[in-house]
């Protein structure tokens, strides 16, 4: 008998070892990549730099990009959202783990007369306390696969944060140099008009002298209300982008400090690379890929629905009829049991929840595509526009030399 059971437990430990989970494990979509993009940099990095913000050589800029990081609302939101998946994960991997409980209680009641022996007291108490244990053993990987899911979802929800925090950095970089050019369009209409104003003025004169005719000076004072027409219009964009960026920073709205004039700024380098490198390093991409390997490990879970659970339960505890005795070591009791429950027949429900998880899959497999398709066109845009602005520029520049 001891033999028999000597191997009924080796065997239970092999079978503990050796379970597998149930479902497909993950491997990453096959995905036809260009060699090279369309436009490539005449000097190209293989890495970007983090904070390439900082090339733009304003202090003021980077003191906005800090304040926005660390008050921004979506930032804010983005890291709640981060640990809320972690608390998740927590909670998935504690079903692999023996669960352990205790209970405490006390029971007043009272029998039937005529079920008693004659003269004996119908009333009983009975006081317990105990400690209980239990254990589902994932033999088939439910538990597993739920963890790895919810790993994934931390995985992404950090993607998605550094995501929103790229994002933010941008529009706040990307504001700040909008509000420096209507700065200097406002300086430039200003002059403008007083140059017009001063024309004018001389006009006046000259047509008091009989040098020019009216309509001469009317055509200057009509160039002239133009001019000054420009100036609270541009004043009315400068305070709309400044409340843009006070937003941004997670404040109310309100005037913002300048720093460098716009022609002092200097021009960030652009990075290049190959598209593997960069399409490994964009967090839309990480974030797509691990809501792929979640709906993925998804499946695995609903399919180990098919299979059993097997559970371990056990209690040890203290039962008396009088508080006093609760101690008592007569008073000891234990129970130890175990159970395995499966599905028979649910009506299809199981088969719906497995089709499910392989539709959210096909679903999650098609947006990861679609998010590498849309990062390459969206890099090679950028690195089109990039080159066309810089002939542009340089084109101006010449034309504003000519003139």
């Amino acid at each position: 008998m001891a033999a028999t059971h000597r191997a009924l437990a080796v065997a239970c430990a092999a079978a503990l070892l050796a379970a597998c989970a149930v479902g497909p494990d993950y491997e990453r979509p096959e995905l036809p990549l260009p060699e090279a993009w369309r436009v490539m940099p005449a000097e190209a990095v293989a890495v970007a730099n983090p904070e390439w913000w900082t090339q733009l050589g304003d202090p003021v800029l980077d003191q906005l990009i800090a304040t926005a990081l660390a008050q921004n609302l979506d930032v804010r939101q983005a890291a709640a959202r981060v640990a809320r998946f972690s608390a998740g994960l927590q909670a998935a991997r504690a079903g692999l783990m023996p669960q352990l409980g205790y209970g405490i209680g006390a029971e007043r009641s009272r029998g039937s007369e005529l079920l008693l022996p004659a003269g004996a007291d119908p009333y009983s108490t009975q006081y317990q306390a105990a400690l209980s244990a239990s254990w589902q053993l994932d033999l088939f990987g439910r538990v597993r696969r739920e963890s790895e899911a919810a790993q994934a979802r931390v995985y992404a929800s950090q993607q998605a944060q550094q995501g929103v925090i790229l994002s933010l950095t941008a529009s706040v970089a990307s504001a700040y140099v909008g509000l420096r050019a209507l700065d200097r369009q406002l300086e430039i209409a200003r002059a403008t008009a007083a140059n017009y104003e001063g024309t004018l003025e001389i006009f006046r004169l000259r047509h008091r002298e009989g040098v020019v005719s009216g309509l001469e000076v009317a055509q200057i004072e009509s160039q002239y209300q133009q001019a000054a027409a420009t100036i609270p219009l541009l004043e009315g964009q400068v305070a709309t982008q400044e409340n843009l960026l006070s937003i941004l920073l997670g404040e109310v709205p309100a005037a913002i400090p300048r720093g460098r004039a716009l022609a002092e700024l200097a021009i960030p380098a652009v990075p290049a690379a190959l598209p593997s490198t960069l399409l490994a390093r964009r967090p839309d991409v990480l974030q797509a890929e691990q809501d792929l390997v979640a709906a993925n490990a998804d499946v695995g879970a609903a399919k180990a629905q098919y299979f059993p659970e097997i559970s371990l339960t056990g209690t040890l505890g203290q039962v008396s009829a009088a508080l006093g005795d609760l101690a008592d070591s007569a008073a000891r009791s234990w129970s130890a049991g175990a159970s395995i429950a499966g599905p028979l027949f649910t009506g299809g429900a199981v088969r719906a929840q497995v089709a499910a998880a392989e539709a959210a899959r096909e679903e999650a497999l098609l947006g990861y595509e679609a998010t590498v398709l849309v990062a390459l066109q969206e890099v090679n845009d950028a690195l089109a526009g990039v080159a066309a602005t810089a002939g542009n520029y340089a084109a101006l520049a010449r034309r504003a030399d000519a003139l």
